[in-house]
């Protein structure tokens, strides 16, 4: 039996993490994993951050932390398991576009994840980044702003247009209406 992939997708303060959380508690053979990880690579991400690295820099960990996070993803998912991930791919290319200023800059992206694995369904989360950033509760990063956040958005729903596995719900609603949308679409298409 063959898992799913589920990635949550939306900018700093849209609710990603919450609504992966309850979708894992409400989905039973479901494993709740997160990028950055919280291995090795991923605390490096969490430094890189703090010490403002370019998204250059940025990138090629997070692709290391990815390379290393897909070892798990694919032993789950040959279980048989629904895997839930805060953050996948999608936000490299979201977030990393707006900070690598040159020209293919998503194509070098791209060309970075030979080995990624294309999720079954993405739920995009989207609100207002004024009020995304509203919600956020914890000590805000350096691109945490209005302008930055609106450019990262945009990227993902650029994305959302080009690729059906996109879900794109009103982040703004309550989280048990967004909830709620998240498992309707996963019953339609069936992962549910």
């Amino acid at each position: 039996m063959k898992g799913k992939l589920i990635t949550i997708e939306g900018i700093d303060g849209s609710g990603k993490t919450t609504v992966a959380k309850i979708l894992h508690e409400k989905i039973g053979n479901s494993i709740l994993t997160a990028e950055p990880t919280d291995g090795w690579i991923g605390k490096m991400i969490k430094k890189a951050i703090d010490k403002r690295a370019d998204g250059m820099t940025l990138a090629l960990l997070f692709s290391a932390d990815r390379n290393e996070h897909l070892k798990e993803i694919k032993k789950w998912l040959k279980e048989g398991k629904i895997v839930i991930c805060d953050r996948y791919f999608d936000s490299t290319l979201a977030y990393q576009k707006e900070q690598l200023k040159f020209e293919n800059a998503e194509k070098w992206l791209l060309n970075l994840q030979p080995f990624l694995i294309k999720p079954d369904l993405t739920i995009l989360l989207k609100i207002e980044p004024k009020r995304a950033i509203e919600r956020i509760k914890r000590k805000k990063v350096f691109f945490e702003n209005e302008d930055f956040l609106e450019s990262v958005q945009k990227n993902y729903l650029e994305m959302a247009k080009e690729e059906e596995r996109f879900f794109v719900v009103d982040a703004s609603k309550s989280i048990d209406e967004v909830v709620d949308d998240c498992l309707k679409e996963m019953r339609k298409r069936k992962i549910i």
